[in-house]
């Protein structure tokens, strides 16, 4: 497929910054609202941060208040959690292992103590290109898939893209063509493949490794395009970028 070249203007490169959202109140943790300028208040009196010593480690299989007050925290920082119920799930995984990559930490899907400080004082990533409606951007180095709208990050995806003998190719383009199914290639199976270049998609798989392994597609966790299928479209922009 010839690229199709979106309207989009150049908004500005990736920034850290610090972490915006309110004050969030789950079974005694409490995590600090903080602004773009000012660094996170500390707590005080009976309030307990997520990075607080005392906290249990969570991984996949953990239950309970402390599962809601990370999901509760991830969603205010748009991670693709899928919903608060105290489960930590795949989907909650695949969302700590994206915020993990987009703060630099080891890519293991497991709350300790770094991850908890990082969830106090996290980088908040800033799309490339503005758009008046959704678009989507693919940061193949820090593989993870925005969802963006008017210069805003509206939703952070855990993704892979192709590894190094099939590399996912960069530029600018549009969704082409979607398929609301299975879609079996001679490469694999590709869940709700929304193609913006040839034959390379943004799509659901079953498995979504920490690190470049498709074909040259870029693939994100079969939940989270169920999220995703609704939101995006035929003509939705799509940045793919290092």
């Amino acid at each position: 497929m010839r690229p199709v070249a979106p309207r989009a203007i150049r908004h500005r490169r990736p920034a850290a910054h610090a972490a915006l959202g309110t004050a969030l109140l789950v079974a005694g943790l409490a995590v600090p609202a903080t602004s773009a300028s000012a660094a996170p208040v500390a707590a005080t009196g009976a309030a307990v941060t997520l990075a607080a010593t005392n906290q249990p480690m969570l991984r996949q299989g953990s239950r309970g208040a402390a599962v809601s007050a990370l999901q509760a925290r991830l969603t205010a920082l748009r991670y693709d959690v899928g919903g608060i119920d105290g489960i930590f799930g795949p989907s909650t995984h695949h969302a700590v292992v994206a915020f993990q990559k987009v703060n630099g930490l080891a890519r293991d899907g497991i709350v300790g103590p770094r991850t908890r400080a990082a969830l106090d004082r996290p980088v908040v990533p800033t799309p490339r290109y503005t758009h008046p409606g959704y678009s989507i951007e693919a940061d193949l180095t820090r593989q993870v898939l925005y969802l963006a709208k008017r210069g805003a990050v509206v939703r952070i995806l855990d993704a892979s893209s192709g590894k190094a003998s099939t590399p996912t190719p960069t530029g600018d383009w549009t969704v082409g063509r979607r398929i609301d199914d299975w879609r079996r290639s001679d490469l694999g199976l590709l869940w709700r493949p929304n193609y913006f270049h040839r034959g390379y998609a943004v799509h659901g798989a079953t498995a979504v490794p920490a690190y470049p392994a498709s074909h040259g597609c870029v693939r994100v966790p079969l939940r989270a395009m169920d999220r995703l299928w609704t939101t995006i479209r035929v003509g939705t922009p799509v940045h793919v970028y290092r």
